[in-house]
């Protein structure tokens, strides 16, 4: 599939091997592998959580409920048409490469302040997916998609389709995204030293 050209000439977006990969994802100083927990600050979710010394604001909850309904449908659609695949709620999300975690970084600074970008590679046999979280920004804009739609933008998320692939609009204009391309692993992960990135923004180490 070419959107993965870079992925070794992957035919397809489903491994399941003992080959050894690179994947990278954003981590708090001194956090351990594996990444995060969707309900506790994934670099693909919003958080529940309150702002310190506050209530969330009417913002922060209209993203919640449009997070929780994306993250929803997708599982749902996944259980019906790839339950082969590793499920968004229970695999490690990591990044295929430097560069889509760069890409994501730039999209999405505030998801990534203050972490830092770590290396990793898989440890004996895993199973392991590719797909752009960019379909994640997609679903999360405050459109209303009928079923039919949503399950078309599941079944590119799924397939391994990138956003760039498929002529997507919004509000009757054409909408255009970097792809990001996530990885979601079930398996080992060991770190690689040396490949520490820091996450904070210029002006604010």
């Amino acid at each position: 599939m070419a959107a993965f050209a870079h992925l070794s000439g992957l035919m397809d977006n489903l491994i399941k091997d003992t080959a050894t990969l690179e994947l990278f994802c954003w981590l708090e100083p001194g956090a351990d592998l594996p990444g995060w927990d969707i309900l506790k600050g994934s670099p693909f979710g919003a958080t529940l959580a309150a702002p310190e010394g506050g209530e969330p604001s009417a913002g922060d909850q209209l993203l919640s409920v449009q997070n929780y309904f994306a993250e929803y449908h997708l599982e749902y659609f996944r259980q019906r048409r790839y339950n082969h695949f590793p499920s968004r709620l229970h695999a490690m999300l990591q990044f295929a490469t430097r560069t889509d975690a760069m890409t994501f970084r730039t999209k999405h600074p505030q998801r990534v302040f203050g972490k830092n970008l770590v290396c990793a590679q898989t440890k004996g046999a895993y199973i392991c997916s590719f797909h752009d979280a960019s379909w994640l920004d997609y679903l999360r804009l405050p459109h209303s998609l009928s079923l039919s739609a949503l399950d078309e933008v599941a079944e590119y998320y799924w397939s391994g389709k990138t956003v760039e692939e498929v002529g997507l609009t919004f509000m009757n204009e054409p909408w255009h995204e970097p792809p990001v391309i996530e990885a979601l692993y079930q398996g080992t992960l060991e770190p690689v030293w040396g490949h520490q990135q820091s996450g904070w923004l210029p002006g604010f180490r």
